[in-house]
């Protein structure tokens, strides 16, 4: 009794103890003394360990299974050098401090060490060769990648994710959409599935798998910024971009941009930048435009475009009254090329484009790429406003820079004509020569013999060219044309129909 006795005794001593050591620690701690956890218990606690605090996009799947179709693009060029390199190489002038220059487009595929851009990268390519990215579309061995990743190479090897290293064939490049399509002799490939870009949507995630600054198969992720995005380099006037926050690098270029069912719906080939580096806004040649190269390239090793002939551009609120419009919209027809589908359709400069097969054109960039997705040949539908009233015309479209251009435009010798008016012009009558080479009739047009007013050279007038109206009175003669200006004052608009050898436009000239 009495061990007993001591025993209970010291119960209590423990006890406290325990809730002295409790308190040093924390009540976790004193409930993990006081009882021992169940099984059920234990199970719970392990189940709410392994659940993730934050819920989060996990892509590893996604990338585990397009991975392995992602390759790398290495281009050689006889003696060494980088081909297609888009940063200045150590021999040229370094462009202007970007501080003082506007930001501009750069394909990621610069010159190591070039100005403003970063040193020679890890893992670099052997013999000092360019590099980039690009993923494979056929079990076969066909592989996407940008035009200016193997423009100008003498060679092309296609490194694949389990390091086999393959001599790639060059099918054949299209610089308009920035797109090339390779061969390689294989067989049993991974394949990326194609899926259209039409159905994305600005707020969706999109990844990016390349190998930026030499670093293969590296994985970057963000949303689509928006879409229908044009490029201010005018040769690829032809591809609505993809604009994404991916982050991009040198070494992306010709890589896949993938939806988060790993399918590709884009080719990564420009971003927006004033230092040559990612700076969170990219771009993409969207999947579909670069499946119909692949098409025509397969079949003739070219890519061949349907083209109107028209200079275009937005429409500007001060031109609203002026057209009969409403509200600003659509494509602002300010020349038509001669001899071109336009032209033979009856557009006219000044009319407004506002549809085209359908599809209504909210602006002037929405217009080349659906025209030259059509083939040269296709019948299409155009609606334009003319004067504020619809008309709805059927063109057939020609070739791409099939349109006649004609020589350059004939100078004639200063001071023939009156003397100088209102805008800074000499004209003078249109010789029988000029009449037949630009489709006049006799009495029509008057003929720059020389511009004496910067307003004028400022709106592109040159000697040679043929006024034919003044607003819309027609001009016949060098009286005509001064009767035409009478009144005209100091920061009056003077719109003019202008022709030359290449097409037929307006001008506008602020009087001076």
């Amino acid at each position: 009794m009495k061990s007993l006795s001591r025993f209970a005794l010291l119960i209590p001593t423990f006890a406290l103890a325990g809730l002295v050591f409790a308190e040093f620690q924390g009540p976790a701690q004193a409930t993990a003394l006081a009882s021992k956890p169940t099984a059920p218990a234990m199970q719970a606690l392990a189940a709410s360990t392994d659940a993730p605090l934050v819920n989060l996009p996990d892509f590893s799947r996604l990338v585990e299974q397009a991975g392995p179709a992602v390759v790398n693009i290495e281009a050689l060029v006889g003696g060494g050098r980088r081909a297609a390199a888009t940063a200045p190489d150590e021999n040229e002038e370094a462009p202007a401090n970007p501080e003082d220059m506007p930001e501009f487009f750069k394909r990621f595929f610069g010159q190591p060490g070039g100005p403003g851009m970063p040193g020679p990268a890890p893992d670099s390519p052997r013999r000092g060769t360019s590099f980039g990215s690009g993923f494979i579309i056929s079990a076969d061995g066909y592989v996407l990648t940008n035009h200016h990743v193997v423009d100008g190479a003498s060679e092309v090897i296609v490194h694949l994710v389990d390091r086999r290293e393959l001599k790639a064939r060059i099918v054949g490049s299209d610089p308009m959409s920035d797109v090339a399509l390779l061969k390689v002799e294989a067989s049993g490939l991974p394949v990326l599935h194609i899926s259209d870009s039409r159905n994305l949507k600005p707020g969706q995630w999109v990844l990016a798998i390349g190998s930026p600054f030499g670093f293969d198969h590296s994985v970057t992720a963000g949303v689509v910024s928006g879409l229908g995005r044009p490029s201010i380099d005018g040769s690829q006037q032809y591809v609505p971009f993809i604009q994404t926050d991916v982050a991009i690098n040198r070494g992306n270029s010709g890589g896949p941009l993938l939806n988060t069912r790993g399918e590709v719906v884009g080719i990564n080939s420009q971003i927006f930048s004033n230092s040559g580096g990612y700076m969170g806004v990219s771009f993409a040649i969207p999947i579909e435009v670069a499946m119909n190269a692949v098409q025509q390239l397969k079949a003739s090793g070219k890519v061949t475009r349907g083209q109107l002939g028209v200079g275009i551009g937005d429409v500007g609120r001060e031109q609203l009254s002026e057209l009969g419009l409403s509200r600003t919209g659509g494509a602002y027809v300010g020349s038509v090329a001669n001899n071109s589908a336009a032209a033979r359709a009856g557009i006219r400069p000044g009319d407004v484009i506002i549809a085209f097969n359908g599809k209504e054109i909210g602006n002037a960039s929405e217009l080349p790429p659906l025209v030259g997705a059509m083939a040269p040949g296709s019948r299409a539908s155009v609606k334009l406003i003319r004067d504020g009233k619809p008309v709805d015309l059927v063109v057939v479209l020609t070739a791409l820079d099939a349109a006649v251009a004609g020589p350059e435009k004939p100078q004639m010798p200063g001071g023939s004509g009156p003397d100088v008016n209102a805008l800074g012009l000499v004209v003078g009558p249109v010789d029988a020569p000029t009449r037949g080479k630009l489709g006049l009739g006799a009495g029509e047009g008057v003929k720059i013999g020389r511009v004496a007013s910067l307003a004028a050279r400022q709106a592109g007038l040159s000697p040679g060219d043929v006024i034919l109206q003044v607003g819309k009175t027609p001009v016949g003669s060098p009286s005509d044309f001064d009767a035409a200006l009478k009144g005209a004052k100091t920061g009056d608009r003077v719109r003019l129909l202008v022709r030359n050898a290449e097409s037929t436009g307006l001008a506008t000239v602020v009087v001076p």
